[in-house]
């Protein structure tokens, strides 16, 4: 229920959502088609800032297939329970329900046909439906549970509720309002917090390689990268500051500092094979010219020492073809760092999911708070799973609050 109290002027609902991104948005709903009286209140001067802007303007909102090895946690099962109650296919319905188009892209992305505030307008549609009332240019000023019931002192008042859900993500793109607020609330109510760090970034090179990386900047191709037992196959993009691309990004949720990357330029194929093939061939082009048939001209050019493609193919030997095809398919490279919270999509670490329920997402010290989305120990990896994980805890989450 929401009432007025006109003596102290105090606002109270059943329930508050502390965030307006995804998970806030989807828990806010949910909860309010329960008849829960709820609110959202946002520190932003608009909700969704990060949906709009996700995926080119287009929003990557979900994966065709969604399954937990997809997540990293410090505890691997907690995500389990959510994701098999509100699966894509359920959030894949909801958008076929309002009418919104979208495509696959690669590998089970669903984009947006339009524009991401398409999703944005699911959601606060869902929300108006729901009875929620969604508030911005509210800052939260202090948080306490006195009683069975939480207080709020915000810069537009004060609020009590019963069931207090925080989502407020992570620290990434500060640009966006991103802030620590969620795990200040977490510590003040006992549950402790992960390392966090900047995640699905790129990253930074600063060592001898700068210079050729700078040159390629602009450059996509297509690569495999390696670190620390996992892979990825994606495309790759250079630039001024160092490497970019899907493959980067996903490579960055396992890579630690100082952690070196291996790079295959060619990932498909055995390079060295290829090129004796050419040379049994009797072939007398350049090896550069050919190699210009398989990879960028311009990468190739970049990457051989200069001189190096220039002899015909024939003229190598097994030991020259071996360092070449190293150069080009098991490049080791440490970056100096990545980019950082500015252009991350997502933070890794968070409220520790040691104190938080799977099922309900309640803190075990405190009945009644709650916490979804980015801001829990939960980071997916990059296609649109971080979005479903949105989705399923908030969904989840609003089952009870």
């Amino acid at each position: 229920m929401r009432f007025l109290d006109s003596v102290n002027k105090v606002m109270h609902v059943d329930c508050i959502v502390i965030g307006g991104g995804a998970a806030g948005l989807m828990c806010a709903a949910t909860a309010g088609y329960r008849g829960r009286q709820v609110a959202v209140l946002d520190h932003a001067n608009k909700v969704g800032k990060k949906i709009l802007m996700s995926g080119g303007g287009r929003c990557n909102f979900t994966n065709y297939t969604i399954e937990p090895h997809h997540y990293l946690s410090a505890n691997a099962h907690f995500c389990k329970s959510a994701l098999s109650r509100y699966k894509s296919a359920d959030f894949i319905e909801l958008v076929e329900r309002h009418g919104v188009s979208y495509h696959e892209k690669t590998k089970g992305q669903l984009f947006c046909d339009n524009k991401a505030s398409d999703i944005l307008n699911l959601l606060l549609t869902e929300c108006e439906y729901a009875g929620v009332s969604v508030t911005t240019q509210c800052s939260i000023e202090k948080v306490a549970k006195i009683s069975d019931k939480f207080h709020l002192q915000t810069s537009l008042g004060q609020y009590t509720c019963d069931s207090l859900v925080v989502a407020t993500g992570g620290l990434s793109i500060p640009t966006m309002g991103a802030t620590g607020f969620g795990y200040q609330i977490a510590q003040q109510f006992g549950l402790a917090c992960t390392p966090v760090w900047a995640s699905l970034v790129p990253f930074t090179i600063t060592d001898k390689w700068q210079p050729i990386v700078n040159e390629l900047s602009g450059l996509s191709l297509n690569v495999r990268v390696t670190c620390n037992k996992q892979s990825f196959s994606d495309p790759l993009l250079f630039t001024h500051r160092g490497l970019s691309g899907p493959a980067m990004l996903q490579i960055s949720n396992y890579w630690r500092p100082s952690d070196s990357l291996l790079i295959d330029f060619y990932p498909d194929g055995d390079l060295a094979e290829q090129i004796k093939t050419w040379r049994s061939q009797g072939n007398k082009s350049e090896l550069k010219n050919l190699l210009a048939m398989l990879l960028p001209k311009r990468f190739v050019e970049s990457w051989l020492p200069d001189g190096e493609g220039s002899r015909a193919v024939n003229q190598y030997s097994d030991a020259d073809i071996s360092r070449i095809a190293e150069k080009f398919q098991r490049w080791r490279v440490t970056p100096s760092g990545t980019e950082g919270y500015r252009t991350a999509e997502v933070t890794m670490g968070g409220v520790d999911t040691q104190g938080v329920s799977s099922k309900t997402f309640e803190a075990k010290t405190t009945p009644g708070l709650y916490f979804v989305g980015e801001v829990l120990d939960v980071t997916g990896w990059l296609g649109g799973f971080n979005f479903q994980w949105a989705w399923a805890s908030g969904f989840c989450a609003g089952q009870y609050v």
